[in-house]
């Protein structure tokens, strides 16, 4: 027979365990939080982008970056990290250009200073100024490359490259950010998340591009952000074309959210709508690999070419190589060089 002594001591290791489960459980569906609504130009898309990036950057700017691509690629993802603190961050994340006036993409002023003058900077920052932010942190990676202080140019290199991968988003240009004007709501997550985190094996993640310098980084950046503008009809249609194939239930479920029931679209829906987009989504995520470095290597330029030979480490450029040879046949992901896919 139990003393009662033993069922105390049953109860309490019983109560413990329950805890310890618990705990258990709570921390595991944060994490899955975390890998669902942060996997978001989606974090494995700005992993990737800053990754291809530095590999299209010439030698001796290469081997810098390659010492610190571990931290490059990490923080690629600070600045959504820093919209849960920081409430000045959101908008510099995007442009909703029809708030700006008819046909606002093609007559906003590229200089930040014009755009002020017309639409105050109330309003720029209100309805978004993503263009005009990319401008801004390239002068303060211009500055740090000068000061030739390591941190900073880091710092600035991953946040300046999010944020370029951002203006690439065509739903980061307009009011209706996420299909919900046009009754098509999560939109966004499906295009910049959903599809690249399903299709990402398959990509073709290899570009010949080389870093060029931007003789006006303003146009260049206003190059991408109409592009992805031009690119939002298409997007849409496209969404109810492939929904006709599908009924209510087969198309949408629902997902807990932050421990909040939402709709979402199925991954059977997902697939088939990234099949109808076809390499929309993989020639996207190229031209922003593209423009980030660029935008780093004119930087770079406009800096004087400072040395920064002190801040690499020589030895690794073995690893380089075999990563550039991968990179080149298009195998990052089947080799285990794609960094956002290591756990």
């Amino acid at each position: 027979m139990t003393s009662g002594c033993q069922k105390s001591y049953f109860r309490r290791c019983k109560y413990t365990l329950y805890m310890k489960l618990t705990r258990s459980l709570i921390v595991s569906a944060v994490l899955i939080g975390i890998l669902l609504v942060g996997s978001s130009w989606g974090f494995l898309v700005h992993k990737t982008t800053h990754q291809l990036a530095v590999y299209l950057l010439p030698v001796p700017l290469q081997s810098f970056f390659y010492t610190h691509i571990d931290n490059v690629v990490s923080n690629s993802v600070r600045p959504d990290q820093r919209r849960n603190s920081d409430p000045t961050e959101a908008t510099k994340h995007f442009i909703d250009l029809e708030m700006f006036g008819t046909d606002a993409v093609n007559k906003m002023p590229e200089e930040w200073s014009k755009a002020v003058a017309i639409f105050s900077k109330d309003s720029l920052i209100k309805y978004g100024y993503v263009p005009y932010h990319i401008i801004y942190m390239q002068s303060k990676l211009t500055e740090a490359f000068k000061q030739k202080n390591k941190d900073s140019i880091l710092f600035y290199a991953a946040d300046l490259g999010h944020y370029i991968g951002d203006a690439h988003v065509p739903l980061h240009t307009t009011i209706n950010y996420d299909g919900q004007l046009t009754g098509q709501k999560g939109m966004h997550n499906l295009w910049e998340s959903t599809v690249p985190d399903i299709e990402m094996a398959q990509y073709n993640l290899y570009t010949n591009h080389k870093a060029t310098y931007l003789p006006s980084p303003q146009t260049a950046i206003w190059i991408a952000v109409r592009k992805g503008f031009g690119m939002i009809d298409h997007m849409l249609e496209t969404e109810r074309t492939v929904s006709k194939n599908f009924t209510e239930a087969d198309k949408f479920e629902m997902k807990m959210w932050y421990g909040k029931e939402t709709k979402a679209y199925t991954l059977a829906f997902a697939k088939a709508y990234g099949a109808a987009l076809k390499n929309t989504v993989n020639e996207r995520l190229i031209e922003s690999a593209n423009l980030i470095a660029d935008f780093w290597y004119t930087a770079w330029v406009d800096a004087g070419k400072p040395d920064l030979s002190a801040f690499e480490n020589t030895s690794l450029a073995q690893d380089l190589q075999k990563e550039l040879g991968a990179y080149q046949q298009n195998s990052l992901v089947k080799d285990g060089f794609l960094r956002a896919l290591k756990r």
